[in-house]
């Protein structure tokens, strides 16, 4: 495995935690390493992982510890990883405000999964 960091439930990751530091960031829906087995060969190397669900997590708390995130920890990149079903659509808009209510610039790529484990879709965001 190429796991770098622990926890790695967005809930459990302290905005403090210090592997955040200067990361690649890797945000991923929880169904994503399911669907997609190549996710440690292909993505998670260099990178460092947070996982949750935005359909049963709590959005806000989401925008608001990423926003404490994104404004302590000088992100290099996101990647986001999501699903192509409906439930996971507001990821990246949950990544996309938390970029906006911190005040700084982040390169971000989406990459959706398709529920037979193939990339669907690449694109920045």
């Amino acid at each position: 495995s190429s796991l770098t960091n622990w926890p790695v439930q967005i809930n459990l990751v302290p905005p403090s935690a210090p592997f955040l530091k200067g990361a690649d960031l890797l945000i991923a829906a929880d169904c994503v390493p399911v669907a997609f087995p190549e996710l440690h060969a292909r993505f998670l190397p260099g990178r460092t992982i947070m996982i949750g669900c935005p359909k049963f997590d709590d959005r806000e708390n989401y925008v608001e510890k990423f926003t404490a995130i994104f404004k302590t920890a000088n992100i290099k990149s996101i990647t986001c990883l999501k699903m192509e079903v409906p439930c996971c659509s507001g990821l990246p808009g949950i990544l996309r405000k938390a970029k906006e209510d911190s005040g700084v610039k982040i390169p971000m790529e989406i990459i959706t999964i398709s529920a037979k484990g193939e990339i669907k879709e690449t694109r920045s965001g």
